[in-house]
């Protein structure tokens, strides 16, 4: 028997104003004790809405419609509220999604430990207090830790509490819901590392659900993958690195590349996903799937052994079959591969133009005084930083979280001055700018924001927002503005204009919403554009579609970017140069093929080695011959639909 069954599981959130959204169908898998398995697919596929379902987490209007979940055979949907309580923590744990906000701001780490460990076990005060500093020792925090409140710990040291709290009771199965979000590489290859030991000492089993598919593959022993709420997927890691089965995970898994190689291309997954209020009555695949045949949107799949794993495609099962029927075997042939969405070779970098010099950074330095009584301490968050930006270049920022690169974007928009050294735009010496002479300023340098969901007024179309900066800095008339709001949102991809001025930011997905945003930074026509981790909040299967957009308005509109990112595959691909700052020093700086390829710092070598590794064949394969020619990939702007 598993440790834990979910049987043709079924959630729906459904509210008297609006349809029922069916967000989890018919879901079936088991985990067994001592498991790791990881759980992917793209933001809104239902991974957090299964793994709240599992533990009966769900908030309304959620709830499960159809199904079941058992936990060493006890049924969980229809157990009493209380003793399924009695069961969590000591049973099953969790770490919930953003946990780094979900620890208590007003209480001291070891009271939050004692609350669940007094209520939960028959441990006295001292020995409570001693099983709390060895939960946190065994996640590499110093026990003295446990004195000091949420705020005053890193985020990776607030991740790492939350993940000690959730073994505190010993449980049998922690479901881990994006761990790693918001965390810098270096910091979340060191979690994933002592998670991954801490589960092989203990022998507790994991479900991990993350988009992430890079860090799932490097840690996990089974992967499944859920695509609008169905399970598509359900294959041991080695596998589906050497031939995934369904499409689906074809196109994730083409989303990554080794930034080491001698060239680097990515490729995305056009279109959207379908509307789940509207459920699939075929392949809610289909019509993103480069290898779809006529049956594929006439009937619903179902998920069925076939090689080492399970999969949800018809193509896929007509290869199975046929191999079963003739005993041949074509596992090693598969598909051809999608056309490269983005590589070097079709970048702006092909071109090898030398722009002229836009900004100049001389020895810049930032320190920062911190008061506390009659003490002062200082804090330099940037030493002696020297580079120039170019028309059609880009200039990549690498770094840990703290290293000083979003200190040196506020410093190059006049948001904040430097201790020390000048910045140059031109003749114009940008930190002695004040007032008046800093609004004009602005109108040539414009930032691309790290955060698309938090980035645009939600209570404004997205025509009103893109017709402020128009206005403001054009001294355009409201109809001329509206003619260019259509322009800037073709340039951007979103097509037809007329279908997107008209909506709200909460109407657009996430890739939508930063075209957006990139839209509202070209609107003053600058000559800089600061782009703050303009992918890391984007799931892996858009990425491309947004670096192939920024790539574009270099070549073709001469922009000057500084690209800030701890994604060093994304550097490589995007910049002509890398600096790679280490606690506001430039420890290494050149051209991005030399400086990923040939590290020299030490830093460099461990950002390099931080980044998941897919032990992948050269030309990855899926276990099925393709029926028809790949489509030819395009940015699809608007939603797709099911029919």
């Amino acid at each position: 028997m598993a440790l834990l069954e979910v049987e043709n599981l079924d959630v729906t959130y459904a509210t008297k104003q609006r349809p029922p959204l069916f967000a989890v169908r018919n879901v079936n898998f088991e985990l067994n004790a001592g498991e790791f398995v990881g759980l992917v697919g793209e933001s809104g596929s239902g991974k957090s809405t299964l793994g709240n379902a599992i533990l009966k987490l769900l908030l309304p209007p959620g709830r499960i419609t159809a199904g079941s979940v058992r936990f060493e055979g006890k049924e969980l949907t229809t157990l009493p509220d209380e003793e399924l309580r009695q069961m969590r923590w000591r049973d099953f744990s969790t770490v919930f999604q953003s946990s780094m906000n979900s620890l208590n701001p007003v209480t001291r780490i070891e009271a939050q430990f004692q609350d669940v460990m007094a209520e939960k076990s028959d441990l006295s005060n001292s020995q409570i207090h001693d099983r709390i500093g060895e939960l946190l020792q065994m996640v590499k925090i110093d026990p003295s830790f446990m004195r000091y409140y949420p705020h005053e710990l890193s985020g990776g040291m607030k991740q790492r509490v939350a993940l000690a709290l959730a073994l505190a009771l010993k449980p049998k199965l922690v479901i881990l819901d994006e761990p790693t979000t918001g965390l810098d590489v270096l910091v979340q290859k060191e979690i994933m590392h002592n998670l991954r030991t801490l589960q092989r000492e203990q022998g507790f089993a994991v479900l991990l659900i993350s988009h992430d598919l890079g860090t799932v593959l490097e840690v996990s022993d089974r992967v499944l993958v859920m695509y609008a709420g169905e399970m598509v997927e359900d294959a041991p890691t080695h596998g589906m690195l050497k031939h995934p089965i369904h499409p689906y995970t074809h196109g994730l898994l083409g989303s990554y590349a080794d930034p080491a190689a001698e060239e680097v291309e990515i490729s995305y997954i056009p279109g959207r996903p379908p509307d789940l209020t509207r459920v699939p009555k075929a392949c809610p695949y289909a019509p993103r799937c480069p290898e779809a045949i006529p049956l594929c949107r006439q009937a619903k799949p179902q998920l069925l052994p076939m090689w080492d794993g399970k999969a949800a495609c018809h193509v896929a099962q007509m290869q199975w079959n046929d191999e079963q029927h003739n005993h041949t075997r074509h596992s090693e042939e598969g598909p051809k591969l999608l056309d490269a969405a983005f590589s070097e070779a079709t970048s702006h970098k092909a071109m090898k133009l030398e722009g002229e010099e836009v900004l100049r950074v001389e020895n810049v330095s930032k320190t920062y005084q911190r008061r506390a009584g009659f003490k002062t301490t200082s804090m330099n968050a940037v030493n002696d930083v020297s580079f120039n930006l170019r028309s059609g270049k880009v200039t990549g920022l690498v770094g840990q979280s703290g290293s000083g690169k979003t200190t040196i974007a506020r410093m190059i928009t006049g948001t904040e001055y430097p201790t020390s050294g000048a910045i140059w735009f031109g003749e114009t010496r940008v930190d002695k700018l004040k007032g008046r002479g800093i609004h004009n300023y602005r109108k040539h340098v414009q930032y691309v924001f790290q955060d698309p969901f938090s980035a645009l007024n939600p209570v404004h179309t997205i025509q009103y927002l893109l017709m402020r900066p128009l206005m403001n800095y054009g001294k355009l008339n409201a109809a001329q503005a509206r003619q260019k709001v259509r322009e800037l949102l073709e340039t951007v991809g979103l097509t037809p204009a007329e279908q997107f001025e008209t909506k709200m930011a909460h109407q657009l997905s996430g890739g939508q919403r930063q075209r957006v945003v990139v839209a509202r930074a070209l609107a003053p026509d600058p000559d800089i554009i600061i782009a703050d981790e303009p992918i890391s909040m984007l799931d892996v299967s858009i990425r491309a579609e947004i670096l192939q957009l920024l790539d574009k308005l270099v070549r073709e509109r001469k922009i000057a970017m500084l690209y800030i990112t701890h994604d060093l595959l994304s550097a490589r691909l995007l910049s002509d140069e890398i600096l790679v700052l280490n606690q506001g020093h430039v420890v290494e700086q050149g051209a991005a093929k030399t400086v990923i390829r040939q590290p020299t710092n030490e830093y460099t070598q461990l950002l390099l080695e931080a980044i998941p590794r897919l032990e992948r064949p050269d030309h990855v394969r899926a276990s099925y011959v393709p029926t028809a020619e790949p489509t030819k990939v395009q940015v699809d702007a608007s939603p797709v639909s099911e029919e």
